[in-house]
Order: structure tokens, then C-alpha cells, then sequence
């Protein structure tokens, strides 16, 4: 079982970064640059990611079951995300304006383009939709306080509650949730739509991050030590402590998996984007999302198999 669910999450990882290399050679062959990426990036921050979030919505069927599965996988999320904003106030206050970066990448895991995949391939459609779940979870807190994040000066906690609230991710949260309740069947024309445009998420994003490493130091993300702390913190730290709790109050089989797997998938590639998006470094952003990724083929597994003494 280790070595098969080791074997999925490698696979998984690579064929993200197949297309990583893709936009690393075309940033290199000068077809498509870093900074059309940067320009670019507003298309996956105002258009792509609310298709994605909407469509989530589409797709869930509304019944009693299914409100009361969705409302526990939603909290199990919302707790392993509350627990990753805890841990990582201690760290990284030291680093200057990229302890935004660091604090967002242990907070943020890679739902979208890797929890789903893997829950998909090692648990099938019930761990997908409990998946779904956290990842609307994901997308209310990473608009409101991964911008916060992002966005706060240097001692300054204030943030402003209009951006936070009226921001992409919770107006397609607001958008999607009549959707769900009401079982509202919209014209297929447009369901097909929404669902073209949410396929574009993860290769424009992936080819994004592409050229962001074409323009970094990949040797420095070896030698920059918060990458490792990023990475003990993200992929054992978190997933461990939120595993114990989980039993705690008997959270058990395709749930349990499907949450362990969400809390233990590397740093979001919103990492990147919304580095892009809020004037932070993007090569400092790129290493550590790239760093724990290669890291999370052996953690991944890792954990899915402790969860399942």
C-alpha cells in the first residue's frame, strides 16, 4: 500500500511538472516570457479560479446525506487550515517581506492541483467529493486571509474588510452556494462553458510557475533554510497534529484519508500567483512551492499510510 500510494503521488507530481517545463522552456525560447506570466495572471485570479470554484458547486448533488458529509469534510478542512494559521506564527518573522511568503506556503496547501488528482486516483469519487469540499474551504480562506497575508504592512495588522470580503474567491462562493442549495440545474451551454474555462486552472498555472523558475536560482532553494522549514512545517508538522485530532473525534476511513491528504499536499501554487499578484518575490515563491513538492512524493504517502494503523 506505501509503495502504491507513493507510486500515485509521483506520478501525479510528474506530470505537474512536465508541464512546469513546458513553460520553463518557453520562457527560455523567449515564446512566452515571466513577465507576459505576471500580466497574465489576473485572467487565472478574476476569470479561471472562480469558474473552478463554481463549478464545484454544479457538480455536487443536494440531499440531506450529502449537506451533512459536506458540512463535516468543510470543517475538517477549516480546522486543518485554522491549525496551519496557528503554527506558523512563531516562524518567519525574521524574513523580511518574504515571511508573507513562507507563512502562506505552510498555510496553503496544493488542493486544486494535487489533493483532488490524489483522492481521485487512491480513494475514487467519495474521496473527491469530500475533497471538494476542503477546497471551498480553501478558496474562503485563502481570499480573506491569504490576502491579509499578502497584503499587511510591516506591523500592521489592520486589513481592509471591503477587499476581503468582496474579493473573486468568496463572490464565487456567494455565486456557487445557491447553486448547491437550490439544485439549481443551469442550461447546459453554460455548465459546458464554466467547465472549459476551469480546465484551464491547472496548465495556465502550472505553465505560469514555469517561467516564474526559468527566472530564479535554483540552487538557492537548497540553500535557503526556511525552505526547509516551510517543508517540515507543511508536509509532517500540520498533517501529524491534525491526524491526532481527527481520531479524536472519530473521523475514520474515506473521510479520514481524504482530510490527511488535504492537509499534507505541498504549498498551493497561489503561493506564486498571489506572490505575482501583491508584489512579492516570485523566484523566493517558486523554490519553496517547488522545494516541498519534490518533497511531498515520499511525505504524502507517509502520512496516508500512518493514517490508516
Amino acid at each position: 500500500m506505501f509503495l502504491n500510494n507513493m507510486a500515485t503521488a509521483a506520478q501525479q507530481v510528474l506530470v505537474l511538472y512536465l508541464i512546469v517545463a513546458v513553460g520553463f522552456a518557453a520562457d527560455k525560447l523567449k515564446v512566452f516570457k515571466q513577465t507576459t506570466a505576471k500580466l497574465s495572471n489576473d485572467l487565472l485570479f478574476y476569470i479561471i479560479t472562480p469558474c473552478v470554484i463554481v463549478q464545484s458547486f454544479m457538480n455536487m448533488e443536494f440531499d440531506v446525506s450529502t449537506v451533512k458529509a459536506l458540512g463535516i469534510a468543510f470543517l475538517c478542512m477549516a480546522g486543518t487550515l485554522t491549525m496551519g494559521i496557528l503554527i506558523s506564527i512563531p516562524f518567519f518573522n525574521k524574513s523580511g517581506d518574504n515571511k508573507a511568503i513562507f507563512k502562506y506556503a505552510v498555510n496553503y496547501g496544493n488542493m486544486g492541483y494535487m489533493a483532488l488528482p490524489l483522492c481521485q486516483a487512491m480513494l475514487g469519487d467519495e474521496g473527491v467529493f469530500y475533497c471538494s469540499a476542503g477546497v471551498v474551504a480553501f478558496n474562503i480562506f485563502s481570499f480573506t486571509h491569504g490576502i491579509w497575508v499578502m497584503t499587511k504592512s510591516k506591523g500592521n495588522a489592520s486589513f481592509d474588510f471591503k477587499k476581503l470580503l468582496f474579493n473573486p474567491g468568496v463572490i464565487s462562493v456567494l455565486i456557487g452556494m445557491p447553486l448547491f442549495i437550490f439544485d439549481i440545474n443551469l442550461p447546459q451551454a453554460f455548465q459546458t462553458a464554466v467547465g472549459h474555462v476551469s480546465n484551464l486552472n491547472t496548465p495556465l498555472a502550472m505553465l505560469f510557475f514555469g517561467t516564474y523558475i526559468a527566472n530564479t536560482d535554483l540552487k538557492k532553494m537548497f540553500t535557503l533554510k526556511e525552505n526547509y522549514l516551510v517543508a517540515v512545517l507543511k508536509l509532517l508538522v500540520l498533517p501529524a497534529i491534525m491526524l491526532g485530532i481527527y481520531k479524536l473525534f472519530g473521523i475514520s476511513g474515506t473521510l479520514l484519508s481524504a482530510c490527511i491528504i488535504s492537509a499534507s499536499v505541498p504549498s498551493a501554487n497561489n503561493t506564486v500567483m498571489f506572490s505575482a499578484k501583491y508584489g512579492k518575490d516570485t523566484g523566493v515563491a517558486s523554490q519553496v512551492v517547488a522545494f516541498n513538492s519534490a518533497l511531498s512524493v515520499v511525505s504524502i504517502p507517509f502520512m496516508v499510510a500512518v493514517s490508516n494503523l
